[in-house]
């Protein structure tokens, strides 16, 4: 595997203390995000270029639905949503979700974890809102050339091909690691996706890098190397 490669996705830039140091808040997760993806990406929902945290639309044909400003700008989307995370919690009753950021330490851990974090456009982020994702039957067109489908009656949410596998190891992991229940049809529908579209290469760089902020990678994408952070650190330190 070369080190190198890591670096084409991400500009893996962080210093030694942060590595295998989780974030303690999903404010430091957001900052970290941006170092690992380095500001000049591609974002989730569409693939569509960023630079900074504003969006080529153009680069992948997307065209807002009703609200360009947000459409142009990116935003940290919990694939898993943090509704889901907390809802499921004592600490959610009592306050919602600054409560159980305040108060709930497995919480601010899950709500912070980068495995679970990616940037995406801010009209997609909104509209998604805390739905869940499965199949849908209608055709991508609310978005332009954006292969995405939002059915705000059904609460659901039908992401690209490309990125269902991950979406659906992301879920698997979030349940297993956070004790979070997800209901038969759910894990039916993230079961048959882990299945149907199996880890590329790029899952399991991005496994492998965020694993190093993390200290740990998700046991779904599988191949994590501790050994490999240091080199990692190394490589990127030595890149022009």
């Amino acid at each position: 595997m070369r080190l190198r490669s890591f670096l084409a996705l991400f500009v893996f830039g962080l210093s030694s203390p942060t590595l295998a140091a989780p974030p303690r808040t999903f404010a430091e997760a957001k900052k970290i995000g941006w170092q690992l993806y380095g500001r000049q990406s591609v974002e989730f929902y569409c693939g569509c270029r960023f630079q900074g945290n504003r969006v080529d639309l153009k680069s992948c044909g997307y065209v807002p639905r009703k609200n360009p400003q947000r459409a142009a700008r990116i935003e940290w989307e919990h694939i898993v949503p943090a509704w889901q995370i907390g809802h499921q919690r004592q600490c959610w009753q009592r306050g919602g979700r600054q409560h159980c950021a305040q108060h709930d330490d497995v919480y601010r851990r899950a709500e912070a974890d980068l495995h679970n974090l990616v940037p995406g456009i801010g009209e997609i982020n909104g509209d998604r809102s805390n739905f869940a994702y499965g199949w849908l039957p209608q055709p991508p067109s609310q978005y332009g050339a954006c292969p995405m489908v939002v059915d705000f009656k059904a609460r659901l949410a039908m992401p690209r091909k490309q990125v269902r596998g991950m979406i659906a190891r992301t879920y698997l992991y979030m349940s297993e690691r956070y004790k979070l229940r997800l209901s038969k049809q759910d894990r039916r529908i993230y079961e048959a996706w882990h299945k149907h579209y199996p880890v590329e290469r790029w899952e399991r760089q991005r496994n492998q890098v965020v694993g190093c902020v993390m200290g740990w990678g998700n046991p779904f994408v599988g191949g994590f190397d501790k050994q490999l952070c240091n080199r990692l650190q190394t490589v990127a330190g030595a890149a022009p």
